[in-house]
């Protein structure tokens, strides 16, 4: 009924950037918190940002300055711009939706299949 779709990941070499989407498709209410999460070999998965339905942001440390989220809530999409990326950042990203499928409702969770981002020389 929902799905997540990712999409912007690829190759770069270090200092280069990258512009990650995440679109929501299907039949909801309305999203609430949208969310990057990262999963690198030998890692666990990372939260890397979030923004509420009214635009406010938190970044892990490791991405503060670099990574910006940002969403489009006419396009049921959220954005991850990053900078200045760094092989530490190689990693699978996904895309987290908490989702309202009816007013007042509990919120559901969706994931969307990951994108690869890969930053190397």
């Amino acid at each position: 009924q929902v799905r997540l779709v990712e999409s912007g990941g690829g190759l770069v070499h270090p200092g280069g950037s990258l512009r990650l989407s995440c679109a929501a498709s299907g039949t909801f209410f309305s999203i609430n918190v949208m969310a990057w999460y990262s999963k690198a070999p030998g890692k666990q998965r990372e939260l890397v940002a979030v923004i509420t339905s009214g635009g406010h942001t938190n970044y892990a440390n490791s991405v503060k300055g670099r990574f910006t989220i940002s969403r489009d809530n006419a396009k049921n999409t959220v954005y991850l711009q990053m900078n200045s990326l760094e092989p530490e950042d190689t990693a699978v990203y996904y895309c987290n939706a908490d989702i309202l499928h009816r007013p007042a409702a509990p919120v559901t969770p969706y994931w969307g299949q990951g994108t690869q981002v890969t930053v190397s020389s």
